[in-house]
């Protein structure tokens, strides 16, 4: 089935230049023009589209206000900006509801690329549900108590950047935001940006401080814990894993820009966990006592419940988010490393084998989990001896204390 997708400008030139852009996608895509946010709205309402590519500056409504009406009405569909007007408060207020940023003069590789990546995979049972899932998350949860030191170092005015950056390092739901706005094209970087130290240096500290305190962009989730998910684990755990990874690839001599993605896809391989926790907590919660009473692992209790696994809920949200490809493949492939035909040591392989070795310390003996080392997919890429080394060598200080 082709993919609907509606393009939104009041440039008729604008519009007229990109249909004859995409002309020859017109066998994948059934695209629709128009020149309003209003026109948008009234065809959306007679038709689903899987995707809307919107201007920001538009007379009558404009794009954060067409956005923020399709999130409301039309949760499912895949919302991109495409605009040359790099106005901060307007894109600031689009960060929860925008899946991707892209800048004018667009070309169209990226252009197609992005809006088939937001299409999202091919068209079976379970990848349409994950879409489902996925479109209709725009936040992720911050441990509060995280939450309350960002809001009080951004208030002092001896705070210095590298203060903030070592704040947003810890939390996964703001490094993932953080990172989903420095790596758009409203930025205009010539590189992906892993590191949310780094990241946190090229957006400074007020507009950091306007997404913290103005937009909340960082929800804070406190019925969370009131409904029995510990929060603290999963962030403890996210921690160690994207530690972890970040070692194992030092001990496999891996270049600095590798090193900072496993860091990075390690601490965010359990982002599904928390978006479906956050965003569906009726339904994880029937996954929690599937995995209780049938000692299920939690990818088979998702399965389940959801028809998909976190792993994939996250993969894509973040790819969708446009994190780089890497951290995007680590963290949807984490449980299913096989699927990656690359033969070469990759951010997947580091953080896999840091999730089963983080598993392997910390979870009972008599409780199902998700993570095992993948015997078959290591042996392909001829690292199965390296293993021993992994688990004695990638332990943190931290790590090996608690051990003790």
């Amino acid at each position: 089935m082709k993919k609907k997708v509606l393009f939104v400008d009041d440039d008729v030139l604008v519009l007229k230049g990109l249909q004859r852009m995409l002309r020859s996608l017109h066998n994948q895509w059934d695209m629709e023009f128009v020149d309003s946010g209003a026109t948008a709205l009234a065809r959306m309402a007679e038709t689903q589209f899987d995707v809307l590519v919107t201007d920001m500056r538009m007379p009558g409504m404009n794009g954060s206000e067409l956005l923020a009406e399709v999130v409301r009405r039309h949760p499912q569909t895949v919302r991109i900006i495409l605009s040359g007007h790099a106005d901060k408060d307007l894109i600031l207020k689009c960060v929860g509801s925008t899946h991707q940023f892209l800048s004018k003069p667009c070309d169209s590789e990226s252009l197609k690329s992005t809006v088939m990546r937001a299409c999202g995979p091919e068209n079976s049972v379970e990848n349409q549900r994950l879409k489902q899932l996925v479109t209709q998350m725009n936040r992720l949860p911050s441990l509060p108590s995280l939450y309350v030191e960002i809001v009080e170092k951004l208030n002092d005015a001896e705070t210095t950047i590298e203060d903030i950056g070592a704040i947003i390092i810890k939390d996964l739901g703001m490094t993932a935001q953080i990172l989903k706005l420095v790596n758009s094209a409203f930025f205009g970087l010539s590189r992906p940006v892993t590191s949310p130290s780094e990241a946190a240096m090229y957006l400074g500290i007020d507009t950091i401080k306007s997404l913290v305190l103005s937009i909340h962009a960082f929800s804070q989730f406190d019925d969370l814990k009131s409904r029995g998910f510990n929060l603290d684990a999963l962030m403890h755990h996210s921690m160690s894993t994207g530690a972890r990874a970040k070692r194992i690839a030092e001990l496999e001599d891996a270049s600095r820009k590798l090193c900072d993605e496993c860091f990075v896809a390690g601490m965010l391989h359990d982002t599904g966990k928390l978006v479906l926790a956050a965003n569906y907590p009726e339904e994880y919660e029937r996954v929690k006592n599937l995995m209780r009473t049938e000692n299920l692992s939690g990818c088979a209790a998702e399965k389940e419940i959801f028809g998909v696994n976190h792993a994939g809920v996250g993969g894509y949200l973040l790819g969708l988010w446009g994190l780089p490809v890497p951290v995007v493949e680590a963290i949807a492939l984490h449980h299913s490393p096989q699927l990656n035909t690359s033969p070469e040591f990759s951010a997947l392989t580091a953080v896999h084998a840091a999730n089963a070795l983080e598993n392997e310390r910390t979870a009972p003996l008599d409780v199902a989990v998700d993570a095992e080392l993948n015997v078959e997919y290591l042996t392909a890429l001829g690292l199965t001896q390296r293993v021993s080394a992994w688990r004695e060598n990638s332990q943190t200080s931290e790590l090996q204390e608690t051990k003790s």
